[in-house]
């Protein structure tokens, strides 16, 4: 991979962020809209989701606030890929009418992707941070069949001398329509990101090149 604004004295911070395709701060990619389990109910609500890249980690993050906190779920390359990839499974399904209402056997049909999760009550509260497990698959609501990420409960990670006692993220799911999914796929595409820094990707090296590169318009999907 080709590593932009690095110089020969930037050794350490490209071991420090070992999947780094630019050392530039984060910056907004766009938002998508998804649903949220409603508070004790069984209905949904919908919410608007910004969505951030982070150069450094080569990682989108989703933020988003959920039973009065903030969440920044991150999403790797391969992660986006899977989902993606997953999506793509669904939609298939959805046409040829697979779809079955049993929420236990489709949560995590199309498979799982490894997570990190930041969360905290305000900005003057400590930060913290799991690996959980996301599942994807699909689940109905209100009759609907949503494609759906569900992210596991995972232990706290502390930080070196640490002494507190660690606490367990929250287990969340989003859902999805098609067309949400969809958007959500093109903010999570690679060359899209990778434009965003004024640069070209090459998919085949995974490398990238310093001139701008044109950004296509995508088009519009319906909704189930």
């Amino acid at each position: 991979m080709i590593l932009l604004f690095l110089s020969c004295g930037s050794v350490d911070l490209a071991k420090k962020y070992p999947d780094m395709i630019a050392d530039m701060d984060p910056l907004s990619a766009g938002t998508v809209e998804a649903q949220l389990d409603r508070f004790f109910s069984s209905k949904v609500n919908k919410v608007e989701i910004e969505t951030v890249f982070h150069p450094r980690l080569n990682a989108v993050s989703l933020e988003f606030k959920y039973e009065l906190l903030k969440y920044r779920q991150f999403w790797d390359e391969s992660a986006r890929k899977q989902f993606a990839a997953s999506l793509e499974l669904y939609k298939r399904d959805f046409e040829d009418k697979k779809l079955v209402n049993n929420s236990r056997k489709t949560r995590d049909v199309y498979g799982k992707a490894k997570g990190r999760v930041e969360w905290e009550a305000s900005k003057f509260t400590k930060t913290r941070v799991s690996n959980p497990t996301i599942e994807l698959g699909y689940r109905f609501k209100e009759n609907m069949p949503f494609f759906t990420t569900l992210m596991r409960s995972a232990k706290e990670v502390m930080d070196e001398g640490d002494s507190s006692t660690p606490m367990d993220s929250q287990q969340i799911s989003m859902y999805f329509t098609r067309a949400q999914a969809d958007e959500l796929v093109k903010l999570f595409d690679q060359t899209w990101l990778v434009g965003l820094l004024g640069m070209k990707y090459n998919p085949v090296t995974d490398g990238v090149e310093a001139d701008a590169v044109p950004r296509d318009n995508y088009r519009e999907y319906g909704d189930l």
